[in-house]
């Protein structure tokens, strides 16, 4: 029996090619659906991912800070407006007082006016009461209102030193200061300042000038050319005066020479001085407060003056002392010279004045203190 010739084998078949692709085709589809990265894109998407978180936090941060914020906010707020109600309370306080004020104010002016008007009206004796009182009626040598009390160790002169008095009353004003100092001969100290407060002597302010013969002279001689600023208000110089030099040891007397009162209110300047010069146990004041007017130009407004009088008259009587008004020299009348105790009325021939009124308390107390002579005045007055 013949032999089958063998069948070669042939090594691509299709079969094989067809097994060969298909592992190919897989291996391609296995690459492409596998998710490969590069080590670059993973680090990108690192940083994205902490820089987001980043920002969440600062947004978190950003809200916190702005609930804060407006928590402040509503608080200042709410304190605004407690403030705006504050304010419109104040107000309508202040309209209250600057109505109160005024009306005050008003109340005052009237009252100064009519305490000028009486002032005046009691510096006049009618022939009335002149001839109730008698031709040859004379005031006591030892009498308050006629004489000013000398028990004083230490004296401070308090000059008015605007333009009113040194243009038309220095001559007289400088005669008056000589003849006050007359009437204590021999003083433990003294001193001269304006109602400003504003010394003569600067290297002498806080210390009393030593009382001789050649410091009165020289007193004299610059009071003549002293021409400081002033206002015409003594309530300053008052105030210096008593602060500075107020002693429990010393008797000291003011001497306030002026002619007019600017202030606005008198009752504010009594006030005061009833604050700064008040009483001790036994009801004597610091000090005691004695006064001299002039007389200001006939053809000037004369309201300032009479406030001045009625001031001084209001001080004087409550702080222990006399006020002496004075006449124009050039209107006539009787002469009055400080300290001269049998002076009669005679022509006017020498720089001085008049009395127009004259005013004074007696000492506090059970006590009377030595009074100088009786101002002159004309018998009948």
């Amino acid at each position: 029996m013949a032999k089958r010739a063998r069948r070669e084998t042939e090594i691509f078949s299709i079969s094989f090619l067809d097994c060969i692709t298909c592992g190919l085709g897989s291996v391609v589809l296995l690459l492409v659906l596998s998710n490969i990265r590069t080590p670059s894109i993973e680090q990108s998407e690192e940083d994205l991912q902490e820089q987001l978180l980043s920002l969440q936090d600062e947004l978190i941060e950003i809200e916190g800070q702005a609930d804060i914020l407006n928590r402040e906010l509503k608080a200042k707020q709410e304190q605004l407006s407690e403030e705006k109600r504050r304010i419109a309370r104040l107000q309508g306080d202040l309209s209250e007082i600057r109505g109160k004020y005024n009306a005050s104010k008003q109340e005052a002016d009237v009252a100064n006016q009519l305490e000028g008007r009486l002032a005046s009206a009691q510096q006049t004796m009618t022939e009335e009461m002149k001839r109730l009182l008698g031709q040859g009626f004379r005031r006591k040598k030892d009498d308050a209102i006629g004489g000013i009390p000398v028990d004083s160790e230490y004296i401070i002169f308090i000059i008015d030193t605007s333009g009113s008095m040194f243009n038309y009353v220095w001559p007289m004003m400088l005669a008056k200061v000589e003849e006050t100092l007359n009437v204590y001969p021999q003083v433990k100290g003294f001193q001269i300042m304006n109602d400003e407060g504003t010394y003569m002597f600067s290297g002498y302010r806080g210390k009393w000038i030593p009382d001789t013969p050649s410091q009165r002279r020289t007193v004299i001689d610059r009071l003549r050319t002293w021409n400081a600023f002033s206002n015409s208000s003594p309530i300053e110089g008052i105030v210096e005066a008593i602060r500075t030099y107020y002693s429990k040891d010393k008797k000291i007397s003011l001497y306030v020479f002026g002619d007019e009162f600017t202030g606005s209110s008198i009752d504010s300047v009594v006030k005061g001085v009833d604050i700064i010069n008040r009483e001790d146990a036994t009801g004597e004041r610091r000090v005691r407060i004695h006064a001299i007017g002039f007389p200001v130009r006939p053809d000037a407004p004369q309201y300032t003056s009479i406030r001045f009088a009625t001031l001084m008259r209001i001080l004087c009587q409550r702080n222990g002392g006399s006020f002496v008004g004075l006449d124009d020299p050039q209107r006539g009348g009787p002469r009055i010279r400080i300290g001269d105790n049998n002076a009669v009325p005679r022509p006017i021939d020498e720089s001085a004045g008049e009395p127009v009124s004259q005013g004074s308390s007696p000492a506090l107390g059970s006590h009377r203190p030595p009074v100088a002579p009786a101002l002159a005045t004309d018998p009948s007055s």
